[in-house]
């Protein structure tokens, strides 16, 4: 079926559209207000609608492909390729129009079960984030009075009380009662962190595919679930090797006259995902007692790191494989091309 494309820049107030008239050839590039955005393809043929993977991306996309239209999400920076010139809405929304009928790995559409787990990680991650951000402004602080602990939670947690004490004896009492304030709020972040990790326990208990996943070795709750969440529709990957290859695990390549050189991990895609499998292979690297022969090869040719980053990439093709083709984890599988 041939589709119309369809480039849409999303707003907040108003949509901006580009796309070419099939009959009349007529190029239309109109604005349209927010309210009256889905009215516009209630009618139409099935469309191909490109759009940038921003804010609110994936609303959008989930209620246009319930009205029969294809949806394809583009990182910004694929789109920024497109834009020359000055950079205004009709601009960027004729850039988004060419991108979107280019050959590229789109970003998966996702569920709202799957945001909703995905939201979860995000509001995890941030709360750790504010943790770590106290106990450094803790040490920081103290610092200037004289006092210096050692970096670790356990450190801080150990030192503090004996130096509150002391430094009250010179210090004003207002400034004592804040900083144990704010060292007390770390214990409410530390709750807060935990609630959220026994809710994704319970959805991964409900969860067939992550449950399956989390059996492989290096992958945990949090790796689990947002394998599971940010994956999408596994069917959408050929095959394992473009799943690595969306979250950056593949090396990055530069070269010129059919000399083509292998740098480093493209870093593309999914930080969060990528960070979590690979600490997850350094955590198997580290502690494993029965590492397997192409792990032990591996840690004799290669770093620690190096390692560690392509034990990462062979457990996202596991990953795939498994949710792609609905079966178990097994140790001993071993994987025959078809002839």
């Amino acid at each position: 079926m041939n589709y119309t494309t369809v480039g849409v820049d999303i707003a907040k107030n108003v949509m901006q559209m580009h796309w070419i008239d099939p009959d009349t050839g007529e190029v239309v590039n109109r604005s349209i207000k927010r309210t009256a955005f889905l009215e516009h393809f209630v009618n139409r043929t099935p469309c191909l609608i490109g759009m940038e993977a921003c804010g609110g991306a994936q609303h959008w996309a989930r209620a246009l492909t319930k009205m029969g239209h294809q949806v394809k999400l583009m990182p910004a920076k694929f789109v920024k390729a497109f834009n020359i010139g000055n950079k205004n809405d009709p601009a960027d929304t004729r850039a988004i129009w060419m991108a979107a009928q280019m050959p590229r790995k789109s970003v998966a559409v996702k569920t709202e079960g799957q945001q909703a787990v995905l939201a979860m990680h995000r509001m995890r991650q941030q709360l750790v984030k504010f943790r770590t951000m106290q106990i450094n402004s803790l040490r920081g602080l103290l610092t200037e009075y004289g006092e210096v602990m050692g970096k670790a939670r356990s450190a801080l947690n150990k030192a503090i009380p004996d130096v509150l004490a002391r430094l009250s004896e010179r210090l004003p009492a207002m400034l004592i009662d804040t900083l144990r304030e704010q060292w007390k709020g770390l214990t409410k972040l530390d709750e807060q962190i935990v609630e959220i990790e026994r809710r994704l326990q319970t959805w991964m208990k409900e969860d067939k595919a992550s449950r399956a996943i989390a059996q492989i070795p290096g992958v945990g709750l949090l790796s689990a679930t947002a394998a599971v969440a940010t994956m999408g529709d596994p069917g959408s990957f050929k095959s394992g090797r473009e799943f690595a290859a969306w979250l950056g695990l593949v090396p990055g390549q530069t070269g010129t006259g059919g000399k083509v050189q292998l740098l480093g991990i493209s870093k593309r895609g999914d930080t969060y995902l990528r960070t979590l499998l690979i600490h997850g292979a350094r955590s198997v690297l580290c502690n494993t007692k029965q590492p397997g022969i192409w792990l032990e090869q591996l840690k004799k040719r290669r770093p620690l790191k190096v390692a560690a980053v392509a034990l990462a990439n062979k457990m996202a093709r596991i990953i795939w494989a498994i949710l792609a083709h609905d079966r178990p984890y097994s140790k001993d599988h071993v994987s025959i091309k078809p002839a």
